[in-house]
């Protein structure tokens, strides 16, 4: 039984926007990483002189990576702990990379959890990175070809739903109530 859906992919690839109508759909707790932990990391990042509004900043991720997980992944056991599900909302970069880190993410939700990728095109995904224009999006685009070669566009290595974010958005969320085993109660 599902009741936890984990959504990742690259920055700017619609993980909030599918998150959030999955979430709607699902009438269970959105938990994004950016809302439940960006103004504490934002203090991190003013302490460790990072640019304005830049969370990325690798002195920024070092300190704070740990905590916002487990931030996230504690407000999701909660939650499932008491019967709500949940949408999670996050790069899960190394859960999504590393077989043994996502089975301990997936014990950690009671081994009732989906993956869900966001993926997009790279041509739209650099177009959505130059419109969004966030501090944290400027290292990126100041060396695109760095970042098109990064792990962060590689998909999971995990079993996973892959929903291509230029789809509507009523479709990507169709999409992934139909892979999901069992979420047809939820919809």
């Amino acid at each position: 039984m599902t009741e936890a859906w984990v959504v990742c992919g690259a920055p700017a690839a619609g993980k909030s926007v599918l998150g959030a109508a999955l979430a709607r759909r699902l009438r269970a707790a959105l938990l994004d990483q950016d809302v439940l932990t960006g103004p504490l990391t934002s203090v991190i990042a003013r302490l460790v002189g990072a640019p304005p509004g830049d969370l990325d900043d690798p002195r920024v991720r070092a300190a704070t990576r740990d905590a916002t997980y487990e931030a996230l992944l504690g407000v999701a056991a909660d939650c499932l702990d008491v019967g709500v599900p949940v949408v999670l909302v996050a790069p899960f970069t190394a859960e999504r990379s590393n077989a043994d880190a996502w089975r301990g993410l997936s014990q950690r939700l009671q081994d009732r959890v989906v993956l869900v990728w966001a993926s997009v095109p790279r041509g739209e995904l650099m177009r959505r990175l130059a419109r969004r224009d966030a501090p944290r999006d400027r290292r990126k685009l100041d060396d695109i070809e760095a970042f098109l070669a990064s792990s962060a566009l590689d998909p999971p290595v995990v079993p996973h739903i892959s929903v291509d974010t230029t789809l509507t958005l009523a479709d990507q969320v169709d999409l992934v109530l139909k892979e999901t085993p069992g979420a047809h109660r939820h919809a």
